[in-house]
């Protein structure tokens, strides 16, 4: 199909506003499979149909999708919106009589049912940074900055302009705000057809009220608006053009929402005057016998009420099919077929940008740091805790003497301090994790690319989380221990020390970029450090380990580091300044070298930098796996 015949995707290359489009959609059917328990050696798997036989057609105005809960709406708004996993789905959804582009996702607005802004930005920053990457580079920067302007005005957001939407510790907008704020973040690109999920949720009802007359206000401007919803107040629910009511994935009414009380009598149900419609509705679909069904202890009682219900609900799909409306409503979805303009694949799933990979990572890159900066337990916090491990390593180890004793302390300081930038970058475990949402809303909207976002979340969590908290540590632990007193051998610790944080902290992201709980990340984390810290070369002495196991040596980031640490250390040292030969113990190691030699550990040029390019390449191999497994996390539900 050529996208440039659609009225989407003209709207969205001129940047200019345009009328909504016609939604149609035609015989959709969509299913899951369902892993089941295990049965001995077998394990059985279920298909569950989650919507069936959709047809129907939704105009430019305010179009509702009610039901009860599990009843598929918010399945149903995804397949309309093109954000539905193709594996399971059949059928055809037309924009103005035309195959669904396959960006039509990067071409339209959706806004979530779960917030999914940045916090720690304002309004503007926000809005700017939709506009940045959204709208097309032909836009210049004043007229986004225009449009900008404008929008904050049209929905109300002059007097919270510049505040930060807000974050668990940051005080931000209120609700009805915060909502606003997510639905301008779609509007910015004119989007023909805005769907929504949910948009009451978590609002109380005046707020609600007052959102829903705000997307009243939209759609009268001849927009096209698609939204679930559950049970709203009859003051929102008489703002709805077109209604379509659903129940376990089958239709029971689709049509004008001012006539389905209408239909409701003419099939024997009538609402009582004063009741709400969207509580009629919904009581209707439960059998109106809900109390008796929860208030129930006879099993038989129970089991008529659900037999009950299953007839009921059979009776309304059957009712609207055999309605004068439905049959009105398919001649009308054939002429849209024999008229269809071109023909593409429905479930083709692809996304398009409108601006360049260095525009993305400009802006990625700039709101990263913003970000981070902003956020005081990220920034601040981690330098601090830094600080304070780094006075008490040095405190315990206070000025070690090149002595018997000197050996042991030094050996432990630089232990301790491999291990503990190894635990320390646990933190980065959760870098991908608490954006999960939020990355994937806004990569399969065509907001950036995967690269793009994976490479300014790294630089900005190298740059600010581990180098500077590192350097910290370096300069205050090193010489309060009082380690070898010389430049290079500072600059060398540092820069080794450096290295262990980016490789565990490469490993932390390879772990966890592919979870959803921060937890579980951190639990396979500390596992693998902890296995790593015993192959580093304290707790047991690397030669003296069996053959079958010794491989395991080469997988521990602690002992690269360790090793590296010790030629930088020891090399060179005399432990038995003051003591003739004469006098000394049999067996006492005086040489640095020797206590290397003991250790294991190769002390010659290639032998100490080996350990930085194991350290190099363990971390480039990690970062590759963590973008791998960014590229192709599960996107669509």
């Amino acid at each position: 199909m050529e996208p440039e015949k659609t009225n989407a995707v003209k709207g969205q290359r001129a940047g200019m506003p345009q009328q909504g489009a016609t939604v149609s959609f035609h015989d959709i059917h969509y299913k899951v499979t369902q892993a089941g328990g295990c049965l001995c050696w077998r394990k059985k798997s279920t298909t569950k149909d989650i919507l069936i036989d959709l047809n129907g057609i939704m105009k430019p105005g305010l179009n509702a999708i009610m039901g009860a809960t599990g009843s598929g709406k918010s399945s149903f708004l995804d397949v309309l919106a093109g954000r539905k996993d193709p594996a399971g789905l059949s059928g055809e959804v037309l924009i103005d009589g035309a195959s669904q582009p396959p960006n039509f996702k990067c071409l339209s607005g959706y806004v979530v049912q779960d917030d999914v802004v940045m916090g720690t930005l304002t309004v503007r920053e926000n809005f700017s940074f939709s506009a940045a990457l959204r709208l097309p580079s032909s836009v210049s920067q004043a007229v986004k900055e225009q449009k900008v302007v404008q929008l904050i005005q049209e929905l109300g957001l002059t007097r919270v302009a510049d505040s930060r939407v807000g974050t668990q510790l940051i005080r931000g907008i209120s609700g009805g705000e915060r909502k606003r704020t997510n639905i301008g973040m779609e509007l910015i690109i004119d989007p023909p057809v805005l769907f929504l999920d949910e948009p009451t949720t978590g609002l109380d009802a005046s707020t609600a009220n007052s959102v829903l007359k705000l997307l009243k206000r939209i759609a009268n401007s001849g927009r096209t608006i698609i939204l679930s919803i559950h049970q709203p107040r009859y003051s929102i629910y008489r703002l709805f053009d077109s209604l379509t009511l659903l129940v376990n994935g089958k239709q029971v009414y689709h049509g004008l929402a001012e006539s389905a009380l209408n239909y409701f009598s003419e099939i024997g149900y009538t609402c009582e005057p004063h009741n709400n419609p969207a509580d009629f509705f919904l009581d209707v679909i439960n059998g109106d016998s809900t109390a008796i069904g929860i208030g129930s202890t006879d099993g038989e009682e129970l089991d008529s009420v659900l037999k009950s219900r299953q007839g009921i609900e059979d009776k309304l799909v059957e009712e609207y099919r055999n309605c004068h409306d439905f049959k009105q409503t398919k001649a009308e979805l054939e002429r849209i077929i024999q008229g269809k303009k071109s023909s593409c694949s429905a479930h083709s799933r692809a996304i398009t940008y409108n601006t360049s990979f260095l525009t993305q990572f400009r802006w990625v890159l700039k709101r990263t740091f913003q970000n981070l900066l902003l956020n005081p337990q990220t920034s601040i916090a981690q330098v601090a805790v830094t600080l304070f491990l780094a006075l008490v390593v040095g405190a315990i180890f206070f000025n070690v003497q090149e002595d018997q004793s000197g050996i042991q302390n030094r050996f432990g300081a630089l232990f301790f301090i491999t291990v503990n930038q190894c635990f320390s970058s646990l933190s980065s475990a959760e870098l991908f994790i608490s954006e999960r949402k939020l990355f994937i809303h806004e990569y399969i909207s065509g907001y950036y690319r995967v690269s793009v976002y994976f490479l300014s979340k790294i630089l900005s969590d190298i740059l600010t989380l581990r180098t500077i908290p590192t350097i910290v540590f370096s300069c205050v632990a090193y010489f309060m221990i009082g380690l070898k007193p010389t430049p290079e051998a500072f600059f060398l610790f540092m820069f080794t020390v450096i290295l262990v944080a980016y490789t565990a902290t490469a490993m932390a992201l390879a772990i966890s970029a592919d979870q959803t709980v921060v937890a579980i990340g951190n639990i396979f984390m500390t596992i693998a450090c902890v296995f790593m810290m015993i192959f580093a070369g304290l707790l047991v002495n690397l030669t003296t380990i069996v053959s079958w196991l010794a491989w395991l040596k080469y997988l521990s980031i602690p002992r690269y580091g360790l090793g590296a640490l010790q030629v930088n250390e020891f090399y060179g040292l005399d432990f038995c300044r003051g003591l003739n030969s004469s006098s000394r113990p049999p067996g006492i190691i005086c040489r640095g070298q020797d206590f290397l030699e003991e250790q294991g550990v190769e002390y010659s040029a290639w032998g100490f930098w080996q350990n930085h390019v194991a350290l190099g390449v363990m971390t480039v191999c990690f970062l590759a796996i963590a973008y791998l497994k960014l590229r192709f996390i599960r996107k669509f539900t």
